[in-house]
């Protein structure tokens, strides 16, 4: 609701504008004054106006509070407007009608650009168990998917699968040649595993790193090793053979796996587009078509590209052989550099010897995501959740299935380290000449997840003196060190359910053990998400699972405090809110003692100011500290004001209306961040 009267408030000063000077600003800066006592808006346009209206800003502040004054049906629930020092303009609410409107109609969301967007997230390599840093992916991807949903966006959600990559040919050889098992014996080692409830990609992670410190074992030996390893990577990719049928056994069977693990966070998905099928259905030899006609790839003639078909790389002006500036999409009237001799930096996308840089196989990747490939997967169906099929891309599949694919907008959450290939996929589309769908491609980059040294000893790795002493330790999922993504889940419900069997011994065993989930869950992510994508994680099991401070369970807890004043009050939160109705609050939102209450109706108000800064910049930490604000507020608040024992009837009826807006919001946010409010802490 905030965000509904900032903009009305932006639009009545532009309206202001063309009455007193006719003309049009595209942009009216609003900001919260640094003190309520102040107001709720404040604008410094006045400062901004003054060399182009040759006045001084005190002066044409001034004279658009009067126009603001004259023309109340342009501001419809404000109280008021002032000029505060040498320009600026505050405007005040109208605090009883606001707060009024709040609690009758919520927060509602406000619907942005309709789009069918297409987010893509988790993308594990099939070839040993998920790990913590993966979990940030997903829960990234997950939450911002919420996000869109809940401004109306039909979104798709995708997770690729690299199943013919090098990690699974890691696994492949170290199962063929460390292990001397061909696919009959893989197909009996799945089962017996299976009776011993061995966990297949439990097995594969040790075994990865096995097969990686083999590779370097006998120095004599390495060339031979990685000469091996290429071969077999050939024969993935070929398909058609029984190295890639014990790939396809493999990694289907710890995709399986990945989704299950996903599962226990709420984390859902659509499809599972798949690379085997890009290179089998040739999608690759429809994009280089394009590629080639629009002038994008070049063959290189010299140089140490010499053979290959490359492009430019983003931002790069100097020109390759055979490369022009208009096939550069060089802006108009803008004259490229020339030098002789080739472009040394240009990116390759057809090696010499004919195959194909993941970057191109990425680029037709993405024109089937934005339906300009003029070719489609078949489809089948792969896991099931409550209420929905997952589907998976195949070769040939079933007839009826959804449509996939033709999305208008595409979030990509990869790692930061694969900032240079998606600039490139960008830079291609650019170059093609879909610069609407270039300029709806996000990156949406992160920061790896790293672990305390505490935490690192805590899940019994030995830790040196000197890592001891670091503020984190990277994990390296080739030296086996790291934290297992189910290990992790596993530790946090343990250490939450141990902690609810002391505090409500009364619940029966099922109860306990879905508040431990929900609380641990709770933690995880939020854990997550606090931090914005930028940022280092350093993950540590005390910090994530603490009760007070910017944490899950804190946030969790508030809800259950809230609710536990509706139960001793005899009543409930939509009650609460409708006894609201009629009463004056004028007295109770002003004046002395009264800003601990407002600050807890305006903070409510802004979640969607804060939902759709969040969408708007593809950084979901600004909601999490967002809900953790409204926390504290609360908190501040009802430590200053006893609700139950309040005797003026109008006033506690503003109290409990405020616990109550506190909950709905509370619990909305957090469920965009997929935490769910157990009854109980």
């Amino acid at each position: 609701m905030y965000l509904k009267e900032q903009k009305q408030l932006a639009e009545a000063i532009r309206a202001a504008l063309r009455i007193l000077y006719q003309i049009d600003v595209e942009t009216v800066v609003l900001e919260q004054p640094p003190e309520l006592k102040f107001g709720e808006f404040a604008t410094p346009v006045a400062f901004e106006l003054a060399r182009r209206l040759r006045k001084a800003p005190k002066k044409i502040a001034e004279e658009i509070v009067g126009a603001l004054g004259q023309t109340p049906d342009l501001t419809p629930g404000f109280a008021g407007f002032e000029v505060a020092g040498a320009g600026y303009i505050n405007a005040r609410l109208d605090r009883g009608e606001f707060a009024q409107a709040f609690a009758r109609s919520g927060e509602v969301p406000a619907p942005i650009e309709a789009l069918h967007s297409l987010v893509e997230h988790t993308s594990i390599n099939p070839n040993k168990a998920a790990h913590v840093g993966h979990l940030r992916n997903a829960i990234l991807g997950d939450t911002f998917v919420r996000l869109l949903q809940a401004v109306g966006q039909k979104v798709d959600v995708q997770n690729y699968v690299d199943n013919t990559g090098v990690q699974v040919a890691d696994v492949v050889v170290g199962l063929a040649h460390l292990e001397g098992l061909n696919l009959a014996c893989v197909e009996e080692l799945m089962a017996e595993l299976a009776e011993d409830k061995t966990r297949l990609d439990f097995y594969c992670w040790d075994l990865y790193a096995r097969v990686s410190s083999w590779y370097e074992a006998v120095p004599d030996e390495a060339a031979a090793r990685k000469k091996l390893r290429l071969g077999t990577l050939h024969a993935i990719e070929a398909g058609g053979n029984e190295t890639a049928a014990i790939a396809e056994l493999v990694s289907t069977a710890i995709l399986r796996r990945h989704l299950e693990t996903m599962l226990r966070l709420g984390i859902e998905y659509d499809l599972l587009p798949r690379e085997s099928e890009i290179l089998h259905l040739h999608f690759w030899d429809l994009a280089f078509e394009q590629l080639k006609l629009k002038g994008v790839l070049y063959f290189e003639t010299e140089g140490k590209n010499k053979g290959c078909w490359v492009m430019r790389r983003a931002g790069n002006r100097v020109q390759g052989t055979g490369y022009s500036s208009e096939s550069a999409g060089a802006a108009e009237g803008e004259e490229a550099e020339q030098r002789e001799g080739p472009d040394e930096d240009a990116k390759v996308i057809v090696r010499s010897n004919g195959t194909v840089t993941y970057v191109g196989k990425d680029i037709a990747y993405h024109l089937w995501k934005f339906g300009l490939l003029g070719k489609d997967f078949a489809y089948r169906r792969f896991f099931r959740y409550d209420d929905r099929e997952c589907w998976i891309s195949a070769e040939t599949g079933e007839k009826d299935h959804p449509h996939f694919g033709g999305a208008q907008a595409i979030y990509n959450v990869i790692d930061s380290r694969q900032s240079d290939p998606q600039a490139n996929v960008i830079e291609a589309l650019r170059g093609m000449g879909y610069v609407e769908q270039a300029s709806r491609y996000t990156h949406f980059s992160y920061e790896m997840v790293a672990l305390t040294p505490r935490c690192a000893l805590d899940l019994g790795y030995e830790v040196s003196e000197e890592d001891r002493a670091r503020p984190y330790i990277e994990v390296s999922g080739r030296k086996g060190f790291g934290v297992k993504a189910d290990d992790l889940i596993d530790k946090l419900v343990a250490a939450t359910w141990g902690e609810v069997d002391g505090r409500h011994p009364e619940l029966d065993e099922r109860e306990r053990e879905a508040t431990a989930k929900a609380i641990a869950v709770g933690a995880l992510r939020y854990f997550m998400l606090r931090y914005t994508r930028n940022s280092v994680i350093a993950f540590d099991f005390k910090d994530a699972l603490s009760f007070e401070g910017e944490t899950g369970p804190y946030l969790q807890y508030a809800v259950v405090r809230v609710r536990s004043i509706f139960r001793k009050a005899g009543t409930t939160a939509e009650e609460a809110l409708a006894a609201l109705e009629g009463v004056d609050l004028a007295p109770y939102l002003s004046g002395e003692g009264s800003e601990g209450i407002w600050e807890v109706w305006l903070r409510a108000a802004k979640t969607t100011l804060l939902l759709d800064q969040c969408i708007q910049t593809a950084e979901p930490a600004y909601l999490a500290k967002h809900a953790f604000q409204l926390a504290q507020d609360f908190s501040n608040f009802y430590r200053l004001h006893h609700i139950l024992s309040e005797e003026d009837p109008a006033r506690k009826a503003l109290l409990l209306a405020t616990a109550a807006v506190t909950e709905r919001e509370l619990v909305r946010v957090l469920a965009w961040m997929g935490i769910s409010a157990p009854e109980v802490m």
